[in-house]
């Protein structure tokens, strides 16, 4: 029998469903709920809050091996449970927003470190819990100027582990340590059409690091299942990437792996709609923050060759980060 309890008098008296009887609903549908955040991290990476993108996005992840689909997952789902054990914004889990910078970090981990060594997966665990506190924090820090966290927690906690791992028998698998101071480009920089198309696709897959083709048609096929127009942009910072590579004279070699193109692509998605007003003035705007993106793609990879780091998203971080501040003493620009 259920306790009436007080109320002030000439208060409206409303029916109260015992607990009990709500209660299998909302774990009925607990699990199929947190299935979709954990696809909307996956795709987040490319700013999609979309589940049926993450599908694909699983799918390109599966496509270029079990065990690189197996971390994106798991790296998803870590970073979203983390969210909820340290009780996040709703709101944000929803979106897919505690995800994604976890996917990275296990798919990152997975690439540079070997998916084949059981270090490697603790490691992946454990760098996408850090990188859900990491992006609280700069949640706190970078709400401050209105900009959002981007890629950041996972480049910091990627670029640390990836420096560090030399110095780890345990962790280390790949032989020596630091890379050689770097080089000269060189090789021959013309692009014939198979390096085109390939550096097309590769530009998209290089986001999850995988420079196959296929995978990259697969993630940019998400993208278009989400949203037409993030699509074309997706595709249009692809040309974008690869016209400034090939008019700085980059190796064909890597233009057609899409090192050179990957930064390009998230730059021109981050200001050509998802963070800024789309007009032909902010298409423009994501132009040249996608051909600065990809020169300091370069830049970056020389000065974290010598210690055993890799560029991984900073060169759209930075770039970014900095166009956005700029926006508002641009008048024909505006936020979204």
């Amino acid at each position: 029998m259920l306790v009436e309890e007080e109320r002030p008098v000439g208060a409206v008296r409303r029916p109260r469903t015992p607990w009990v009887t709500r209660t299998p609903a909302v774990a009925r549908r607990q699990p199929v709920r947190f299935v979709f955040e954990v696809l909307r991290g996956l795709a987040q990476v490319d700013f999609m809050p979309n589940a049926a993108c993450g599908l694909f996005f699983a799918a390109a992840l599966f496509a270029s091996g079990w065990r690189y689909g197996l971390y994106g997952l798991t790296g998803a789902v870590v970073g979203t449970a983390t969210a909820y054990a340290l009780g996040v914004d709703r709101q944000r889990i929803s979106q897919g927003l505690e995800g994604f910078n976890g996917c990275l970090v296990a798919v990152g981990f997975a690439v540079f470190l070997g998916p084949a060594h059981p270090s490697t997966w603790l490691l992946a665990v454990g760098g996408s819990v850090v990188a859900g506190v990491v992006t609280g924090a700069l949640v706190t820090v970078l709400g401050t100027w209105n900009l959002p966290t981007f890629t950041l927690p996972f480049c910091l906690v990627a670029s640390a582990m990836t420096i560090a791992a030399p110095g780890f028998q345990r962790v280390w698998h790949a032989g020596a340590g630091l890379s050689a101071l770097p080089r000269p480009a060189s090789g021959a920089s013309s692009l014939g059409w198979n390096e085109l198309w390939h550096a097309f696709f590769a530009n998209v897959g290089q986001i999850f690091f995988m420079p196959q083709w296929y995978v990259g048609l697969l993630f940019l096929l998400g993208i278009f299942a989400a949203d037409l127009t993030a699509g074309l942009t997706a595709c249009f910072g692809s040309v974008v990437g690869i016209g400034t590579a090939w008019l700085l004279g980059s190796p064909a070699r890597d233009v057609a792996q899409g090192v050179m193109g990957y930064n390009a692509v998230l730059v021109t998605m981050a200001l050509g709609g998802v963070f800024l007003v789309l007009s032909r003035w902010s298409l423009a705007y994501a132009a040249v923050g996608a051909m600065a993106a990809t020169a300091l793609t370069a830049a970056v990879t020389y000065v974290f060759a010598p210690f055993g780091g890799h560029t991984f998203t900073w060169p759209y971080i930075l770039t970014t980060l900095v166009f956005l501040a700029a926006v508002p003493s641009f008048p024909r620009l505006r936020r979204a």
